[in-house]
């Protein structure tokens, strides 16, 4: 049975359930008055209203994008792109003031409590959408992270499920559309290239790079190797229940699309990438853009939903960095170590007997140790969870096409009909990268209880409309998931004191990129001076470095969420604790943080506080 099915039927047993014990009950209720029993139908109405609102424009959105669509599991749209041109951008735009528009037609007064939080978090949501259109053009659609020319083969390769031969033939109609989707990109960036907003010159040799790895290999050119596109092609359709004709009959015309289409439209990419190359500066922060204070300002009120100023969150970030290394030291003489902490962090850095061996067998003993971690960590959520994602998790490496220039590590959703599960993607490229003492941290991040839990538990949320389920809002998802790492030390784990000085590296490098962002986007370092202050202050091996500080650089603001968010489910949980005494349940606690999905930081702190006034009155 699938997901799907399964959650549906326990839907329609907990209804007859429920409606069975409210004829029961209804003897014995109170009489309602006339003007509240109006005002309770009033409500129920409007909130009614409001929610088909929510769901509707929720689908319009999700309808405009047949990415979005892919991820979500609807194959409407199955064999195209988003459309990127300016006249899109336009009508995305004009689609939000007038949803915005139906939106402020509801009574806000009469709406149930959930239907309320909908409402002000989709109207804060357009208007944010709205407003922020003014920056546009302030960002750089190819990068080193999450780039167009990246996109294309990461979606058909890992969003793009093939189960028949339809599936087949919109593969293949995507294959075919490439060339459309990928001039749409070179004219958004021929527009920024016109108001001199050009990526700083490092960001080119890595598009270039990951562009041509997508063209290397059969059938472009004759070698021993398929590339990622034909051998995932391969793999799928050769997995069909049809004739090996037709098999042949649609890898045929694969071939035809990668050899016709794909190939000379990244090729055009490439090319007009290398003029790019050559305009682009060395200048990093995006204080050079115009008017890139306030932009930077903005990001940063965005990303942290908070409005903390630049030189406020540098501040915090560089108080953490002095308190983290105090702890650190603690650990450092636990294991007797005899010399300053610079010098154990080159210990740490360059010791063999914590990294796997950079061989096919050291990456499988990686994987495995990582999911045995998720493994241990799940058995034991009933300590510390009243709630569980239905979703699976699988753990995986980066492939081979992206691993260069891809983060560290992250987590993909999984299909919210069951189809595709959780994602937790470690990237294996320098194993000097991924030392053995970080690994307990960074898959209690990334996988259990960290972003599994929290977004396949948003995504499974019953009673709440799916622009919640899905949304996101950087604080609170990684600020949960640097959460997520610290709490598994209060239920015994990291026993291991390397594996707990893996922890706090972890949360030193997040509350570096405090100090780096605004180091970066405000105060004008160079890329230099960044990596200079990780490598100065972490453990971490330079290409860590290296890697982050080019990712500040293309995502401002985006990493300064970590720690603020953390902070703030820490302040939260404390006040609580404060609050309720011996009240106080930590598995309720992370059940208020998760139950209604996605949330600003002033609205989750709403939340809580309405949790411990329903606990005190208990």
């Amino acid at each position: 049975m699938s997901i799907k099915t399964k959650t549906t039927l326990i839907a329609v047993a907990l209804s007859s359930l429920f409606a069975t014990s409210a004829i029961a009950q209804l003897h014995n209720m109170p009489q309602l008055s006339s003007q509240e029993s109006t005002a309770t139908t009033n409500q129920q109405t409007e909130s009614a209203k409001a929610n088909a609102l929510f769901e509707a424009i929720f689908m319009e959105n999700v309808m405009a994008s047949p990415v979005n669509q892919t991820y979500l599991g609807i194959k409407q749209d199955y064999g195209k792109w988003n459309d990127l041109s300016e006249a899109a951008a336009d009508a995305n735009l004009a689609r939000s003031k007038q949803q915005l528009t139906r939106l402020n037609r509801l009574d806000a007064t009469k709406l149930d409590e959930q239907a309320s939080l909908s409402f002000e978090l989709l109207k804060a949501s357009l208007e944010h959408s709205i407003s922020d259109d003014k920056w546009r053009y302030h960002t750089y659609p190819i990068n080193q992270m999450n780039g167009v020319h990246s996109m294309v083969a990461s979606l058909l390769i890992n969003q793009h499920q093939i189960t028949d031969e339809s599936d087949a033939k919109a593969y293949i109609s995507r294959l075919n559309a490439i060339p459309t989707l990928l001039s749409q990109l070179q004219t958004s960036l021929e527009i920024r290239a016109e108001k001199y907003i050009i990526a700083p010159k490092f960001v080119f040799s890595y598009v270039i790079s990951d562009s041509k790895n997508i063209i290397t290999g059969a059938p472009f050119a004759n070698t021993g190797k398929d590339s990622a596109l034909w051998a995932d092609a391969n793999r799928k359709i050769n997995k069909l229940d049809i004739s090996d004709d037709n098999k042949q009959a649609l890898l045929a015309e694969v071939k035809q699309a990668l050899l016709t289409k794909v190939k000379p439209a990244y090729e055009q990419l490439i090319n007009y990438t290398k003029s790019l190359e050559a305009l682009a500066d060395t200048q990093d922060g995006v204080w050079k853009l115009p008017d890139g204070e306030a932009f930077y300002n903005n990001a940063l009120a965005r990303t942290t939903t908070t409005d903390m100023t630049a030189d406020t969150i540098h501040e915090l970030g560089l108080n953490e960095v002095k308190r983290i290394h105090d702890e650190m030291r603690v650990i450092m003489k636990k294991v007797h170590f005899d010399g300053n902490l610079a010098a154990f962090f080159v210990f740490m850095r360059d010791d063999q007997q914590f990294y796997y061996p950079d061989t096919h067998e050291g990456k499988t003993a990686y994987l495995t140790q990582a999911k045995s971690l998720i493994d241990t960590m799940e058995s034991r959520l009933d300590e510390v969870f009243t709630i569980k994602p239905k979703a699976a998790l699988v753990v995986r490496k980066v492939e081979a096409f992206r691993e260069k220039s891809a983060g560290k590590a992250f987590y993909d959703q999984p299909a919210p009909d069951g189809s595709r599960p959780g994602t937790y993607y470690a990237n294996l490229y320098k194993m000097e990268a991924m030392p053995k003492y970080q690994m307990e941290a960074l898959a209690y991040h990334e996988g259990i209880p960290g972003h599994h839990m929290q977004i396949a538990i948003a995504q499974e949320l019953q009673g709440i409309p799916k622009f919640r389920k899905f949304g996101s809002y950087t604080a609170y998802t990684e600020g949960w998931g640097l959460y997520s790492e610290y709490f598994p030390k209060e239920m015994g784990l990291y026993a291991d004191p390397y594996s707990d000085f893996g922890r706090l590296s972890m949360e030193l490098w997040r509350a570096c990129r405090l100090v780096v962002d605004t180091g970066i986007h405000a105060k004008k370092w160079t890329r230099e001076q960044a990596i200079a202050y990780y490598v100065d202050n972490t453990p971490n091996a330079q290409s860590d470095a290296i890697k982050m500080v080019e990712r500040h650089i293309v995502m401002p603001s985006q990493a300064t969420a970590y720690k603020v968010g953390m902070i703030n489910i820490l302040q939260l949980r404390e006040h609580a604790k404060k609050e309720l005494g011996t009240k106080f349940d930590l598995r309720e606690f992370h059940t208020s943080i998760l139950k209604n999905g996605p949330l600003p930081l002033d609205i989750l702190a709403e939340q809580v506080n309405k949790w411990i006034k329903r606990v005190q009155s208990q």
